[in-house]
């Protein structure tokens, strides 16, 4: 049996044991099932950012923008009886998914204009600069966004986190073996080698844009999907709490953290960040903020590629 098939059935029994966890008496109610909730979210953010910035080179600083979007969507779709008014909207599959469209969408539109003209700092300052007119232009939104304040859906249709943690789940595992299919095939050997080299792969055949746009409206599509989970599990979607910059920086660290353009690596991360900054929330909760800043200088000094790759960094 090759490595990879072993690393493929043991994560297969991880998932499959971490589905049947909601079924132990207890479990539930406890601390470490909400961080297994805030991990899978974070896996989904973090694979969702390294599809775009790992495999084809597109430093994206909007991911907080895609992930209000789907909050936002799932919000005023619930608030609003979009889809009629005997829909039941709570962990519908149709909002989910009209939050990823929904974000994937806005990608597409401010993706053409920045990826045929920007490269590298640019296009990073540019899905900026989107993101905060998304946060703005919701704030501003007055009586139909909520305004500062935001939406507040219907809280007394909670009973547990165990819907939230399959669906994260589902999504995590659903993502990462995507990322794993993508590597594998055509699409995957494009991305990378635009992210590369550009130019040559643009004089070997490959349609640049076009490979950029569909990573770019993929990772928007699960970060917009993150979004609606989050909606689904806090019941308040405002511009404070969904439309802020850790959004965006989050993705980055979780990536870095394990180590982006690799399968396993923004899993890896998505663990390490759930875990510090859960703890450091409990027990340092006036430094919480001061142990992110640290955490992103220390591994930007000490890992630079990731902790997937530094197996590599010792052999060498």
């Amino acid at each position: 049996m090759t490595r990879e098939k072993r690393i493929i059935g043991l994560s297969a029994i991880i998932v499959a044991a971490l589905a049947l966890l909601p079924f132990v008496p207890g479990a539930a109610d406890s601390y470490l099932f909400f961080l297994l909730y805030l991990f899978f979210l974070y896996t989904i953010i973090g694979q969702a950012w390294n599809l775009v910035a790992g495999y084809t080179g597109q430093i994206s600083l909007g991911q907080h923008a895609f992930f209000g979007l789907g909050a936002y969507t799932a919000a005023l779709v619930w608030s609003r009886g979009l889809f009629g008014a005997e829909h039941v909207y709570y962990f519908d599959p149709l909002t989910l998914i009209a939050s990823g469209l929904v974000a994937a969408a806005f990608a597409l539109v401010i993706g053409f204009p920045l990826l045929s003209k920007l490269r590298g700092d640019y296009f990073a300052l540019g899905t900026l600069g989107f993101g905060e007119i998304v946060r703005v232009a919701f704030v501003k939104g007055g009586s139909y966004t909520g305004g500062p304040f935001g939406i507040v859906l219907p809280s007394s249709l909670y009973e547990s986190l165990r819907p939230h943690y399959w669906l994260g789940l589902g999504l995590a595992a659903g993502l990462t073996l995507l990322i794993f299919w993508i590597r594998r095939s055509s699409l995957g050997l494009a991305l990378v080698a635009i992210r590369d080299d550009e130019m040559a792969a643009s004089s070997n055949g490959v349609n640049v844009l076009k490979y950029k746009l569909v990573a770019f409206a993929l990772g928007a599509f699960f970060t917009g999907m993150a979004g609606c989970l989050q909606a689904y599990y806090l019941f308040h979607v405002s511009p404070e709490g969904f439309l802020n910059l850790n959004w965006t920086l989050y993705p980055i660290l979780i990536a870095v953290i394990g180590g982006s353009g690799t399968v396993l690596g923004p899993v890896i991360g998505a663990l390490a960040v759930t875990v510090v900054f859960s703890y450091a929330n409990i027990f340092f909760p006036e430094l919480h903020p001061i142990f992110s800043g640290l955490a992103i200088i220390l591994v930007m000094l000490f890992m630079p590629n990731g902790i997937m790759r530094l197996r590599f960094r010792g052999r060498a």
